[in-house]
């Protein structure tokens, strides 16, 4: 569909109310040292920073000092929390085998006879071993695993890593909402010739969108390297675009996938945390007793993203109708996989009551950018709106914007017929409405951009959010034609 923008007249109105005090944060040794960090550390593959990256601190580790920063990882298994699940059996995940020294990250894979493994097992598509057994006999083989504790979306991640030298995977991957992206799966030392050698990298995205049944690979890409994984250290990392993948190794470009083949096979749209852990893959053969203890080594983990004029750059997904916003200061539910739709105090959705679901819904395939928008389905011969108004309204706490003047913009796909005259958009603490008028007069059968301009005298209040509206008063008698939303941007002028 063609792109057009278009400016449209607004209509505005505000309540005034008191302002909420900000208390500056300090910033602690680690923060000041990332900054120095991004000072000068750039994408190994953009060493001029031709791209304008810009270090996300939050994410980033350069594993100094001699423990690992819990106010950034989620360790599997500390105080006996495991998030998700406990590794892939027969191995399960042991906290004090993250280790913190000499400068870098080491996941240690070790034989414990004397582990307490847990009484259960994991099932994984065909596998249902127990922790420490496998084919019915003792395999007491522990390894690690670390989780960002914060999501990111869209940018630039990279790790300096070398594997462990044994059958055992080393790991830098990323999950969300629907979606898994494998920066690589690499096996230090395979038992077995398979899916993946010594000198693989493999690279693979799958898409996790319910229903989540095995294979849920959407594409990918296996390189065989000069070296083996396990024997130096080497540059990994991906660029993680809106509509792209490029995957780098030691600063060169060795594969890269675009929306414009994929389609909505393009699963990358919600925001991701990074995981690094080792696995054991048994149909690559099991580690064995002589060649433990191994490890996973990892110089640094960095993220880059890139700055953005719109405010709602973070919460992008939602606001373009991906999947949920997420509120980061709550915790993330420990049994939250990627394809658990479950509102909760971590992830909230948009809210369409029953009345406006005839008419409102969040559509795949139908999209200005991601895969989803939301419809407005409009109505046939004989029928009219069965309410005054449909609304779709995000959760309390979903908008946070300092007073000041501001341009809101949103795309909007019309079909052709007698469509809405208009779409309302509610702030909703303090309380402003902006409307995007004259929709009949603008193309049809294409993506358009309406933008408008607003004042809010006042900061947002903690509850504040948003509302999507349609009027039964701004749409024909019968026969509405359908319409799409999607990309909701606010810019601060």
């Amino acid at each position: 569909m063609r792109y057009v923008s278009v400016n449209l007249l607004l209509l505005v109105s505000a309540i005034v109310f008191s302002n909420i005090g900000c208390a500056q944060k300090k910033q602690s040794k680690s923060a000041i040292k990332s900054k120095a960090i991004d000072q000068k550390v750039y994408p190994f593959s953009d060493q001029e920073n031709a791209g304008g990256w810009v270090l996300n601190e939050e994410v980033s580790d350069e594993f100094d000092g001699d423990t690992i920063d819990t106010t950034k990882w989620f360790v599997e298994g500390q105080n006996g929390d495991y998030y998700i699940w406990k590794g892939r059996a027969p191995s399960q995940f042991a906290p004090h085998n993250v280790i913190v020294e000499g400068g870098k990250l080491k996941l240690r894979t070790q034989w414990e006879p004397n582990f307490n493994f847990a009484k259960e097992n994991y099932a994984d598509g065909a596998n249902t071993d127990v922790y420490g057994m496998h084919e019915g006999k003792p395999l007491p083989v522990t390894t690690a695993g670390i989780v960002s504790k914060k999501r990111f979306l869209n940018g630039y991640m990279e790790v300096k890593s070398k594997a462990g030298n044994a059958a055992i995977t080393a790991a830098f991957w990323a999950i969300g909402y629907e979606q898994e992206l494998d920066v690589y799966e690499q096996m230090g030392n395979p038992k077995i010739d398979g899916t993946i050698l010594s000198n693989t990298v493999r690279t693979a995205i799958h898409d996790w969108s319910p229903p989540a049944i095995r294979p849920t690979k959407a594409f990918g890409n296996d390189e065989l390297v000069n070296y083996k994984t396990a024997d130096s250290f080497h540059v990994y990392g991906v660029e993680w675009g809106a509509d792209f993948l490029k995957v780098f190794r030691d600063g060169k470009l060795t594969y890269e996938a675009h929306q414009k083949e994929l389609g909505t096979d393009w699963v990358l749209n919600n925001p991701m945390e990074v995981w690094l852990d080792s696995e054991i893959f048994k149909w690559l053969g099991v580690p064995h007793k002589e060649e433990l203890p191994v490890d996973f080594e990892v110089e640094y983990m960095r993220v880059w993203q890139k700055p953005s004029d719109n405010l709602l750059a973070r919460d992008r997904a939602f606001y373009g109708f991906e999947g949920p916003i997420l509120f980061e200061n709550n915790p993330r539910p420990l049994t939250m996989v990627p394809e658990d739709s479950t509102p909760n105090d971590y992830q909230k959705f948009w809210s369409i009551d029953s009345t406006s679901a005839k008419y409102l819904k969040i559509v795949e395939g139908d999209y200005a950018s991601g895969v989803n928008s939301l419809a407005f389905s409009g109505y046939g011969k004989n029928e009219k709106l069965e309410a005054d108004k449909v609304q779709a309204i995000t959760p309390e706490g979903a908008l946070k914007l300092a007073a000041g003047a501001f341009k809101i913009s949103m795309k909007v796909w019309l079909d052709e017929g007698r469509i809405a005259d208009k779409i309302h958009v509610q702030l909703n603490n303090p309380k402003l409405t902006v409307v995007f008028a004259d929709l009949t007069k603008l193309a049809r059968r294409q993506w358009v951009t309406v933008e408008a301009l607003f004042t809010r005298n006042q900061p947002s209040e903690l509850n504040d959010g948003m509302l999507i509206e349609i009027k039964k008063e701004d749409l024909p008698e019968t026969k509405a034609a359908k319409l799409f939303i999607d990309d909701i941007q606010i810019t601060k002028i």
